[in-house]
């Protein structure tokens, strides 16, 4: 099932990434459970960390994908890994000798925030470097299952460690753990690396990567589709806690409950999309139709009776969502010139999380005006109207020539 781990170099990686994404989610299951503490409990104050954390995507991942195209990525990789590890070794000790105050909290989630906008383009167009067109699907998927058993395993370790030893031992962990994909990076194989040949600094390259984007229907499709669902349908933190609390009148345990319920689902849904990938490349009509059946499924969930009936529903959710994102990136990622691959998908990664601020507000204003559930079926008919746009779209577009995605 996982053909991609035969390549030695991006077992190396894969296996780097267990590590370092479990420390990820520690740290930042710490990282808001320390601000509250500063803050006295303020909520506020959480949002603000988070909005520092995410701010730097706006302005630096569209840049990331032009310096994907002229470096080389696995070079760039190893500093921006190393910087993201520095930024948990300096608040660990920062915590441990009872030296942190807020302002050091928002400053280094801002400066993390910005390594990470760097980082996400280039890590995902490099993967196609270590495993080759014909595995990328399956890598794709496989590098999703080990980001959601991350997303599970690291808040529940990191709520145990926090209890155990304080928040300050946690950062100074998910430091330490950015050695593995360092380490990885470093015992790579580079000649059988597949790598591009690395573009020319010149003026225009960043408006160049938009407008061969612009001219590709089928990519505008896919990134339209990817903003829609990125930021009005995965609101899923947010709008399950209203639902958990406000529509069920459950505790945390219950809202914990809910997001592992959907880690079942995306766990299952990466899993047959590795599955699938052995039947070959992925389909734009994979693409659109995830997108519909999240988009369906979201609102039937949304309307659920009770809280176990609602629990339940978030599994075929979490499979469909799953479906849509690992084809929407692999598709993306074949169907661009490997020169513009960087640039692509720095616009790709661009649209998919760029709209996280503007969906948590609608999400929040749409549960305190029109209840609870709201934010879930207005996003699940969203996607469904975007996917619907979307293939009618790509359908117009199968006429005219340079079309080199595969149907």
């Amino acid at each position: 099932m996982f053909r991609s781990l035969r390549e030695r170099n991006y077992r190396y990686y894969a296996s780097g990434q267990v590590v370092s994404l479990t420390g990820t989610w520690m740290q930042r299951a710490a990282q808001d459970w320390l601000v509250l503490e500063l803050s006295g409990g303020s909520p506020v104050a959480l949002g603000v960390a988070v909005a520092l954390q995410f701010l730097p995507s706006l302005f630096l991942t569209l840049w990331a994908g032009v310096l994907a195209d002229r470096f080389d990525k696995r070079t760039l990789l190893i500093f921006l890994q190393s910087g993201l590890g520095v930024c948990g070794l300096v608040l660990g000790l920062l915590d441990t000798t009872g030296a942190v105050a807020l302002w050091h909290v928002y400053v280094l989630c801002f400066v993390l925030g910005a390594f990470a906008a760097v980082d996400a383009p280039v890590r995902q167009s490099f993967v196609v470097e270590m495993v080759g067109p014909a595995q990328l699907t399956n890598a794709v998927a496989l590098n999703s299952m080990t980001f959601n058993l991350a997303r599970i395993v690291g808040p529940a370790v990191s709520g145990v460690l926090i209890t155990l030893i304080g928040t300050g031992w946690v950062f100074l962990l998910n430091g330490l753990s950015s050695i593995a994909v360092v380490a990885g990076l470093v015992a790579m194989d580079v000649s059988r690396l597949r790598r591009p040949e690395q573009q020319p600094r010149e003026k225009g390259q960043l408006r160049a990567g938009l407008e061969y984007v612009r001219q590709r229907p089928d990519l505008v499709a896919i990134m339209g589709v990817t903003f829609c669902i990125g930021t009005f349908g995965m609101n899923f933190e947010s709008a399950f806690a209203v639902m958990a609390r406000n529509v069920f009148g459950s505790g945390a345990d219950g809202y914990g409950l809910l997001i592992t319920m959907l880690a079942v689902g995306t766990l299952s849904g990466a899993t047959l999309a590795a599955r699938r990938s052995a039947r070959g490349g992925p389909r734009l009509r994979l693409v659109f139709g995830g997108a519909a059946s999240f988009g369906v499924l979201l609102m039937l969930a949304s309307l659920m009776p009770t809280y176990w009936t609602f629990a339940v529903a978030l599994i075929p959710v979490g499979i469909a969502v799953m479906t849509f994102t690992t084809s929407a990136n692999a598709t993306t990622q074949l169907a661009v010139s490997p020169a513009m691959r960087g640039r692509v998908m720095g616009l790709y990664m661009l649209l998919f999380f760029g709209g996280k601020p503007l969906g948590g507000l609608a999400t929040g204003w749409l549960a305190e005006v029109f209840g609870g559930r709201s934010p879930l079926l207005l996003g699940g008919a969203v996607s469904l109207l975007a996917a619907l746009v979307g293939a009618v779209i790509v359908r117009r577009s199968r006429s005219k020539p340079a079309q080199d995605l595969p149907r």
